[in-house]
């Protein structure tokens, strides 16, 4: 059999852009030389894009050819992604989970794993993606979107409350506020990182994520436990070591973390994803479920909860590539059949 071909798309223009690389390394070394045949194509901070050979030392040790930042790019990248057979995009944050890279790979007519433009722009987007949940009936965290710095807002929620950007990720702009004047100041902190920001109630209960695999009939994992050892689960608690603990499963009711798996596959089927998602939900100390955010490309090392959630379910790391690169191919192949 031929090796199958992988562009491992990685880095990108969001504050995410080391993480981004972490994952992508992770990703390059667990895809079998055997099988695949990879190459890299690395965005800086900067917007410019770079070919690489594929291979993680490479990757660390060798310059690359520097392409021309797109929308006006020479005939590299476009070739290079044109003459695989599947794409990676291993990115987090905006210009990448948000659907644009997504918009670049269905212009070039190529498989690539993960989410589609729609779907990925709407889980990035949390106040739309609150929209769409509660439309379907399914239970979120209650929030209040703000687009201007309005001085006359009223904080409904009590304290302490949560100030986000409304498409960002990784608790970037994130502030947990427990005053009137750590509220105003956690807006304008937001509002430095997007146009629309979202106050949002603060939830007594158990943080739980589950991970989701699949196109049409999409499964989802056993639930974890987030233990942050700080206040809240800030961008420290997810990225620096001892930052928290994954607890698998989770130490709530059998019939809350059942209720976490069919309202986090409901959410990945309601937004219309494919390949992959984590989602990230609540259970009350009553047992309620609420339903926080969809993240569409999360963290995707070894040791990421979506990996680890999933190595706990019995999938290992290198059968959860090759199960998402099928995934890829197969919703290509599908798409491929229809009329435009």
């Amino acid at each position: 059999m031929s090796k199958i071909r992988v562009a491992v798309v990685m880095g990108g223009r969001s504050s995410e852009h080391d993480v981004s690389l972490a994952s992508a390394r992770s990703v390059l070394d667990a895809l079998d030389p055997a099988r695949y045949q990879t190459v890299t194509v690395e965005i800086g901070r900067d917007g410019r894009w770079e070919l690489g050979s594929g291979s993680r030392g490479q990757l660390e040790r060798d310059a690359r050819s520097t392409v021309e930042t797109l929308p006006v790019p020479t005939a590299q990248v476009p070739a290079t992604l044109a003459g695989v057979d599947v794409v990676f995009p291993v990115l987090h944050g905006p210009f990448g989970e948000d659907g644009t890279v997504q918009g670049l790979l269905e212009l070039a007519n190529v498989p690539y794993v993960g989410a589609g433009v729609a779907a990925s722009a709407l889980c990035m987007d949390k106040d739309l993606f609150k929209s769409v949940l509660r439309d379907k009936g399914l239970p979120v965290t209650k929030s209040v979107t703000l687009r201007s710095e309005v001085d006359g807002f009223e904080n409904p929620f009590g304290y302490p409350v949560f100030v986000k950007p409304a498409r960002l990720g990784s608790s970037v702009g994130i502030t947990k506020a427990r005053s009137e004047q750590e509220l105003r100041a956690g807006i304008e902190l937001a509002f430095a990182h997007d146009e629309k920001v979202l106050v949002e109630e603060f939830v007594r209960g158990v943080e739980v994520e589950c991970s989701v695999l699949g196109n049409q009939e999409p499964i989802a994992s056993i639930p974890g436990e987030i233990v942050a050892n700080s206040d809240w689960y800030d961008y420290s608690s997810k990225y620096d070591e001892g930052g928290m603990d994954l607890v698998i499963p989770p130490r709530v009711p059998q019939d809350a973390i059942e209720r976490v798996q069919e309202v986090s596959v409901e959410a990945f089927r309601v937004t219309e994803c494919e390949g992959m998602a984590r989602a990230d939900c609540f259970v009350r100390e009553d047992g309620e479920v609420l339903v926080n955010e969809l993240n569409t490309i999360p963290g995707f090392t070894a040791t990421s909860v979506y990996a680890k959630l999933f190595e706990a379910s019995g999938v290992p790391y290198e059968e959860l590539l090759e199960r998402l690169v099928q995934l890829a191919l197969e919703r290509h192949e599908r798409r491929a059949k229809l009329k435009f």
